[in-house]
């Protein structure tokens, strides 16, 4: 591999001008704690590596930065990278310090909600530090799987009634990724609708009742050609991105070599790439630091309003995702202000599942949302 391909960075995602607006002592900060999560082995494909799929790799990472934007639905063609890129940006993240001996993984600065943990000041939480958690929900999932039970074992040896935590406790302040989530069983659609938009699961079965953490960042992929979403899940997604195979000749190339060079030779591969993952992880962790921080104007806000108004936006979903996300990007790029700029290359995936279809319209079509976007966006 060449010494040009080892050093090439993510420029795509962020130059070294988006941050600028960072402190250097900060950015220095959280790129040593990004350095000490990225040194661990890596089985994922390198995030910085993958070729293209600009705003699929935008939209991760601004959910990356605010979590509560309310996560990321991936549709495209089968082969696109869709769980590649999911499943690195999990791992391109520092790890994260947990409650010891704690099943849900609770913040050791903020557990009091938690059935496991002790409250507050009542003695020393012992600590350690985890991955980002990333867990896989199967489409054949069952709900005792996925919510969690009783745990049967413990009943029968020790005659103790005792909760086992399912799928949802374990991704806790993690990603819950489905793979084909279109294809989902109703009854779990249901389930998960109610937690992603409480981020707390409540288990009242077999006796038991308990209600732990559960906030995560929700990542759904799928093939539009296998089957539609149903609406009632599909607008808890805060980001929508719809990818394509590319058409690009020297692109193909280029994502066919790396694929291969990695495949051979994982370690080295993701050494080669080590610097800009590292780099990558240091301004979301630096973003995140900062994101409270970053204004948004009135103005701003009412071309927000204006734009959701004229696309026909159900809800006001749309524009506190805009604002949510816009200032996510803002923060990742080192702004302290939301401007346009940020808006409009945020605004598609904000709203591109937020609008009403005409039956005279293209599935799938961006056609009307890009116009408007042209229209209320311009500078």
């Amino acid at each position: 591999m060449s010494s040009a391909i080892r050093l090439l960075d993510a420029a795509s995602i962020a130059s070294d001008s988006s941050v600028s607006g960072i402190d250097a002592q900060q950015l220095g900060s959280a790129r040593d704690t990004a350095a000490r999560g990225n040194s661990r082995a890596r089985n994922s494909f390198p995030f910085s590596a993958i070729v293209g799929q600009d705003e699929l790799k935008r939209a991760l990472l601004v959910a990356a930065v605010d979590p509560s934007i309310g996560g990321v639905l991936i549709f495209g063609d089968r082969g696109t990278g869709k769980s590649t890129a999911v499943r690195a940006l999990a791992d391109l993240l520092p790890p994260i310090d947990v409650v010891e001996n704690c099943p849900y993984g609770c913040d050791p600065n903020d557990h009091d909600s938690c059935p496991s943990c002790p409250p507050s000041g009542t003695r020393p939480l012992q600590t350690r530090s985890v991955k980002v958690p990333m867990i896989d929900l199967p489409l054949g999932a069952t709900e005792d799987r996925v919510l969690g039970a009783l745990d049967l074992e413990r009943a029968l040896a020790a005659g103790e009634k005792a909760f086992l935590p399912g799928l949802l406790a374990r991704a806790n302040r993690g990603f819950l990724y489905i793979d084909e989530v279109n294809l989902l069983e109703d009854h779990l659609v249901d389930l998960l609708i109610d937690v992603a938009a409480s981020g707390v699961n409540v288990v009242e079965r077999d006796g038991i009742s308990i209600r732990h953490p559960a906030r995560f960042v929700l990542v759904g992929s799928g093939n539009p050609e296998e089957g539609e979403l149903r609406p009632q899940l599909l607008d808890r997604f805060g980001l929508c991105i719809e990818i394509r195979t590319p058409d690009d000749i020297a692109q193909r190339v280029d994502i066919v070599r790396r694929r291969d060079a990695f495949e051979r030779d994982p370690v080295a591969f993701a050494e080669a790439w080590a610097e800009g993952s590292t780099n990558i992880a240091a301004q979301v962790a630096a973003a995140r630091s900062r994101l409270s921080q970053v204004h948004v104007s009135d103005e701003t806000l009412e071309r927000c309003a204006r734009l959701c108004l004229a696309l026909g936006t159900d809800g006001l979903r749309g524009e506190i995702t805009l604002i949510r996300a816009g200032r996510a990007l803002a923060s990742f790029q080192g702004h302290d202000t939301v401007g346009i700029a940020q808006i409009r290359e945020i605004a598609a995936p904000c709203l591109r599942h937020r609008l009403r279809r005409s039956p005279l319209e293209e599935a799938g079509s961006d056609a009307r949302l890009q116009r408007t976007l042209a229209e209320h966006l311009a500078e």
